[in-house]
């Protein structure tokens, strides 16, 4: 791994635990000192020119990373692609956008209204993937964005950074499955998001997942503070596709509940009871 590389995926990381310190606990009670593999790491983003899927990915291109599948999310009106790298010590990439055109034209004037603000000289920089936002909205747009999509609102909120990271459960020396793994991070405080299942996905699949809800941050919009939910952290567990060949891929199906992990409205609704 180059230097260049790691400091691009420690500069990630910082920015991240500063929106979920709830990540550096995670390493505390699973990791015990020791360091923690990380499967995957998530983006978000629009289909909108300068910020398309295509063009962040370029920065991972340029890192050494290849294209290796493609996701359709029909209910939340998304698609995606993951990234792998030949060196194993690399986390994978997950990168999902928004298909804007196929929301109501509301949605789409206020999105559009948020691009328009980025420079797109900014966008051909490796940081921009950690940059954050590029815009002022109003706490009432954050609303009306919510409304229709949970995925919009949140990168109105948050911009270009890291959605989340993933334990590699296999890598973890002291677990032998996930259900290990979720009683141990229940048991020291961590709420986990228990739509689909606390277990997204099995070994008939190849892979099961599970993730804590996010953390809550306060948000500054133009025209007020407001906590909301902001990052959370996820843990993955891979099986064979063939005698010493994991898995690589994702299950759409499971990663569609994923993206529930930072439902400001599930969170809401949670804390209310």
């Amino acid at each position: 791994m180059s230097q260049q590389v790691e400091q691009f995926f420690e500069n990630l990381w910082n920015d991240y635990i500063k929106l979920t310190p709830s990540a550096a606990k995670v390493h505390e009670v699973l990791g015990q000192g020791r360091d923690i593999i990380n499967d995957h790491v998530a983006f978000r983003t629009f289909n909108l020119s300068p910020v398309r899927l295509e063009t962040l990915a370029k920065h991972f291109e340029a890192m050494g990373y290849v294209a290796a599948g493609d996701y359709t999310f029909e209910a939340k009106r998304l698609q995606a692609k993951h990234f792998e790298h030949a060196d194993p010590r690399l986390p994978k990439i997950f990168i999902s956008e928004l298909l804007v055109e196929e929301f109501s034209p509301e949605l789409q004037a206020i999105v559009k209204q948020l691009v328009e603000q980025i420079d797109a000289a900014a966008v051909q920089q490796p940081e921009f993937l950690y940059s954050g936002t590029h815009w002022q909205i109003s706490s009432n747009d954050y609303e009306r964005l919510l409304e229709e999509s949970e995925y919009a609102a949140w990168m109105a909120a948050f911009g270009f950074r890291a959605n989340h990271f993933t334990v590699n459960v296999n890598e973890l020396p002291d677990y032998a499955s996930l259900e290990q793994v979720n009683e141990t991070l229940k048991n020291a405080g961590f709420r986990l998001n228990s739509s689909g299942g606390e277990i997204k996905g099995s070994p008939a699949v190849y892979l099961e997942q599970s993730s804590t809800m996010a953390d809550h941050t306060p948000v500054r919009f133009s025209d007020m503070e407001k906590v909301i939910p902001s990052c959370f952290y996820e843990f993955a567990k891979r099986y064979e596709v063939a005698p010493n060949k994991l898995y690589t891929g994702f299950v759409a199906a499971s990663a569609d509940k994923i993206f529930e992990s930072t439902d400001a409205r599930a969170a809401a609704q949670n804390s209310d009871a």
